[in-house]
């Protein structure tokens, strides 16, 4: 194996990088989860309130190819963006999602949240309700988990023999190499959070009669099992990491930190994806002229 890459505990973004966001937050299989802080600033502004309004900035950019995609999608273009987030409980996803929807199109934006499977969904395949929410050519999915819980909770909790989640891991990449040669650009994100957070947030909620309805006792279940997700997520992330499909780790204890970095991240994948408007079809002259007469 080559050397393992690392993130140190403690350090700090400058706010001045070379680096595309993408590049900084990207997780190859040398890499272990453990050694990348949860707290860390990777980039950007480390004030709350300036990293905020350069979220919020990004609207206009966003909008603006969000629009070209869905035109682009018009003209028989086949690419789409999905945005997997993943994380333990508490991580954030609520708050990533509100990230998302404060600089993007609502109408050009598809969410799908995936719980537990239905009794239907458990008599079919399991990527088969994940492939019936994928988003249609020209748009935004979201997804608030994902597939790739059948080879996380269903590893941890051992909810299928182990010769059965283990296969899943190359099922998963050959899958989502066959929907990105379709159009599907695919951008994952981890929100990773540390256990001492985890544990704030937890007892926050406790602490406030308003957050009750978010606490979930079964969640300190999962909380014991700490170590045994963190080993389902190292090699998830190793195994499913790739070229086609990348994962991306956003240190999410800061969630003021965790929402600029997964706004910079949409808005430059966007950019890189640079959807063009269509040809257009008809003569733009002859048009006015019948416009104006009619």
């Amino acid at each position: 194996m080559g050397k393992k890459k690392t993130i140190g505990k403690g350090e700090k973004g400058t706010g001045e990088s070379s680096t595309s966001i993408r590049e900084l937050l990207r997780f190859d299989s040398h890499m272990r989860l453990s050694a990348i802080d949860p707290r860390r600033i990777v980039a950007g502004p480390a004030d709350k309130l300036k990293a905020r309004a350069e979220s919020l900035a990004l609207e206009a950019e966003v909008t603006e190819l969000q629009e070209r995609l869905f035109a682009e999608s018009k003209g028989g273009g086949s690419r789409r963006l999905l945005i997997v987030l993943q994380g333990m409980d508490t991580s954030g996803k609520g708050g990533a999602l509100k990230a998302i929807d404060r600089i993007t199109e609502p109408l050009g934006t598809r969410l799908t949240q995936f719980g537990a499977p239905t009794k239907e969904e458990l008599k079919r395949h399991y990527l088969w309700r994940i492939e019936k929410a994928l988003p249609a050519p020209g748009m935004i999915g979201i997804f608030d988990r994902s597939h790739y819980e059948d080879v996380l909770i269903v590893r941890v909790r051992n909810l299928v023999p182990q010769e059965v989640w283990e296969t899943r891991y190359d099922e998963i990449n050959a899958w989502e190499r066959k929907w990105s040669e379709a159009g599907v650009v695919f951008l994952k994100c981890l929100l990773h959070i540390s256990n001492e957070e985890q544990k704030q947030r937890l007892l926050d909620r406790l602490a406030d009669p308003t957050k009750h309805w978010k606490y979930n006792p079964g969640d300190v279940d999962e909380r014991n099992l700490w170590p045994e997700y963190q080993e389902a997520y190292q090699v998830a992330l190793s195994r499913c990491s790739t070229d086609y499909a990348p994962w991306y780790v956003i240190p999410a204890d800061r969630k003021w930190h965790r929402d600029w970095l997964l706004s910079s991240l949409v808005a430059e994948t966007l950019k890189e994806m640079d959807p063009h408007y269509p040809e257009t079809k008809f003569d733009v002259e002859t048009e006015l002229s019948r416009v104006k007469s009619s």
